[in-house]
């Protein structure tokens, strides 16, 4: 007897699952553990996951069904992290609003994604009271937000979540000038969570510190991935060595972020304090943008190799996070290793995989993937096209299969961490009647690898630096004002047969 099995939809459901129950379910088997430190307040699994059902439900009675979205606009903090989990569990899309960004920008953000109801802040909710917004709900951390979760029972929902159901959008920075959703599925953020253990052999009760802000992939990813397997998130509100320090010297553990802009300031930190790290598996993140002479010295005084990551907020810590710069140790090249449980391949403009030794744009398959920017067909068309993600970045692969970092497939500044496109910058200057002209170039910087430059062709003679800032400073996040500012002719501008600016050229022009 022959024939083709065909699964029961229950079995396929069966074998899945989503972020809320795998929290819930370590939370029964771990319940008195620790889960998050935030200050002086701790609490256990079993805490945080009744807090977690209460506000699910509360969402529930507020009417907020699987699918649609819920915003958070707040500082890192323990109620961060339940947001996120009771979202997870009541199958809303939560939306992790950046704070760094201009009335303009976060305005954009929140009407693309169109909450039910926002979470803040008080002091941030100055931000939202000067944006329009229609009458969209709020609600404070703090009393407010207590009160809403004591109106609610601790039940877990239990809903038949599917894997594929939207959980979180990330906002990345688009090349047209203003940010684009990402939308990160249960099933991806399982998968990176899967991932991170693997690849870097994560003991399962570690602890983490979460002090990059949550509304990036550094902390969210990597403080749920924790929070998936029974360890200890550590909240800091930023970058602050002394508090961070204090974590380090009580608490093993497996990773510890350092980004561009940092290492040098946390390494003298730890001088200054004689601090006695009581134990690392790996630290650091982006080593391409960091001065080699930093990692050294960041090695040696906490005795633990840095990671050679390579991935992005589309595609979590792949495609290449899987090697590490020894401890003292200055490379001049950094191969990267290839992730594990992702398809890589580096394809020429035709989507053709291209020889080894020769560059292609990584295109990449994975459970780890996002699942497309929001409300943004056009860009989802282009960059999933054939089924696989085009990251837009180039690498090499070598005849011992590391990968060498190339360039970008599109102009992009990376500074400290950040992504800047210049025509963000450039649209804003531009809309200023006396520029003719924007152009902005990317720079080497010792602390933040990249920062942006701008070259202006003036409309008007009497224009001046001061008054070019002051529209940056107006219009622009902080991280995006560029930190030189140069008037040029037109004539001066090197342009390409097809009359289009070469940057590139651009560059090497720029004064020391």
């Amino acid at each position: 007897m022959s024939g083709h099995y065909q699964p029961l939809p229950e079995a396929h459901r069966a074998g899945v699952s989503n972020v809320g129950a795998i929290f819930r379910s370590n939370a029964l088997a771990f319940g008195d553990h620790v889960a998050i430190v935030d200050g002086d307040r701790t609490f256990t699994y079993s805490q945080l996951d009744a807090r977690t059902n209460q506000l699910a439900q509360a969402l529930m009675a507020k009417g907020i069904a699987p699918g649609e979205r819920i915003a958070i606009l707040a500082n890192n903090c323990a109620e961060y992290f339940e947001v996120e989990l009771a979202a997870a569990k009541c199958g809303a899309i939560l939306a992790a609003l950046n704070w760094r960004l201009g009335d303009r920008e976060l305005q954009h953000c929140i009407d693309l994604v169109s909450p039910k109801l926002i979470i803040t802040t008080v002091d941030l909710n100055d931000n939202l009271d000067r944006l329009s917004l229609e009458g969209i709900p709020r609600v404070l951390l703090g009393g407010p937000y207590e009160a809403l979760l004591s109106r609610a029972e601790p039940i877990f929902p239990d809903l038949a979540l599917d894997a594929e159901a939207g959980f979180v959008i990330l906002y990345t920075s688009g090349t047209t000038g203003l940010p684009k959703g990402a939308l990160i599925s249960h099933r991806a953020m399982v998968a990176r969570g899967l991932m991170f253990a693997a690849e870097l052999g994560m003991p399962r009760h570690d602890h983490f510190i979460a002090w990059a802000p949550m509304f990036h992939m550094a902390s969210t990813d990597q403080g749920l991935a924790y929070l998936m397997r029974g360890g200890t998130v550590h909240m800091i509100d930023g970058f602050l060595p002394d508090r961070i320090i204090d974590v380090l010297e009580r608490h093993e553990m497996g990773w510890f972020l350092m980004v561009p802009g940092m290492v040098a300031e946390f390494s003298a930190a730890l001088r200054a304090r004689n601090a006695a790290v009581k134990g690392l598996g790996c630290i650091g993140a982006m080593a391409d943008l960091i001065p080699r002479e930093h990692i050294a010295e960041a090695t040696e005084l906490m005795q633990a190799p840095f990671l050679n990551t390579f991935g992005a907020t589309e595609t979590g810590l792949a495609p290449a996070t899987s090697s590490v710069i020894p401890i003292g140790a200055a490379p001049e090249r950094l191969p990267k290793r290839q992730s594990a449980f992702c398809d890589v391949r580096l394809v020429d403009p035709d989507d053709n995989e291209v020889p080894i030794g020769q560059p292609g744009e990584v295109s990449i398959a994975g459970p780890t993937l996002f699942s497309g920017y929001w409300e943004n067909d056009q860009v989802n068309r282009k960059d999933f096209r054939g089924g696989r993600f085009h990251m837009g970045d180039v690498l090499r692969r070598n005849a011992d299969g590391t990968l060498d970092y190339v360039d970008r497939v599109k102009y992009m500044i990376k500074s400290g961490g950040e992504n800047i496109y210049p025509a963000e910058i450039e649209q804003v200057v531009e809309a200023d009647p006396r520029v003719e002209t924007a152009v902005v170039v990317r720079k080497p910087h010792e602390r933040w690898g990249e920062v942006p430059v701008l070259l202006v062709v003036p409309q008007d003679n009497s224009l001046e630096v001061g008054d070019l800032m002051a529209v940056c400073d107006r219009d622009l996040s902080r991280y995006k004002r560029p930190r030189e500012v140069h008037f040029i002719e037109d004539a001066d501008l090197p342009r390409s047969t097809t009359g289009k600016i070469q940057r590139h050229i651009l560059e090497q022009q720029l004064p020391e």
